[in-house]
């Protein structure tokens, strides 16, 4: 069965020559040109991943994302031809999952998609294997079979990036892991200017699983070395 993309740009040049690329590669595409037609496509679709541009009129990319996030954990790559650091970070604030530039290279564009589904299937919510596996740290609880955080027996919403980083972090209760180690084990790429994709996910996971997240209880920097979730 194909895996269906949404691509949301006011460009339609754009929408056309991205669409051509990954139908190329066996994926369905659905059309959107802003930020309003992106949700009414999402309420009468099944749509695997989407692909949004943040500088659209009527309801821009980022306003976009943070109400498809209020419903859906599917992956979101952010498409903009700002390159500033400030925007990426915000892109990754509200729950975008990965960030490309334009002018962009379509094959890194394909890439990426591909990268994500990976990751998103194997995380469980198309399709993943099941791993029949509790993780507990003190009051923090990862049910691996049904992808669910619990922090003190409340469930926690987290998107696939964050719980695959909470997970390593809990699998491994103690051990410091470094940016660039969490970066080419979650990502599956060489880490070039990992820093702030790390650090905005991390924070992420820290507002979501933290009672206190300047007081953290779970998820600790180590100054200088990387991050760790404490042992209970």
């Amino acid at each position: 069965m194909k895996q269906t993309i949404l691509v949301c740009d006011d460009e339609k040049e754009i929408v056309e020559a991205i669409s051509i690329y990954l139908q190329t590669e066996g994926f369905e595409v659905l059309k959107a040109y802003d930020g309003n037609e992106a949700l009414k496509v999402l309420e009468n679709n099944k749509v695997d991943l989407i692909i949004i541009d943040v500088m659209m009129p009527e309801l821009d990319g980022i306003h976009a994302t943070l109400k498809i996030r209020e419903k859906l954990d599917i992956p979101i790559i952010i498409l903009s031809a700002k390159s500033e650091d400030a925007d990426k970070i915000l892109g990754l604030n509200i729950g975008a999952d990965d960030y490309i530039t334009k002018p962009f290279n379509p094959l890194e564009l394909v890439a990426r998609v591909k990268s994500q589904l990976r990751r998103y299937v194997q995380l469980g919510n198309i399709g993943g294997s099941v791993s029949q596996a509790v993780y507990k740290c003190g009051g923090l609880t990862i049910n691996d079979d049904n992808k669910e955080v619990f922090v003190d027996g409340e469930l926690i919403k987290l998107t696939p990036i964050e719980y695959n980083i909470l997970l390593l972090l809990v699998k491994n209760a103690g051990k410091v892991f470094s940016i660039d180690e969490i970066f080419e084990q979650i990502w599956n790429e060489e880490a070039i200017g990992a820093d702030n994709t790390v650090a905005v996910h991390i924070r992420h996971i820290r507002e979501k699983i933290e009672i206190n997240p300047r007081e953290p209880r779970y998820l600790k920097v180590v100054w200088g070395v990387g991050y760790k979730v404490e042992k209970q």
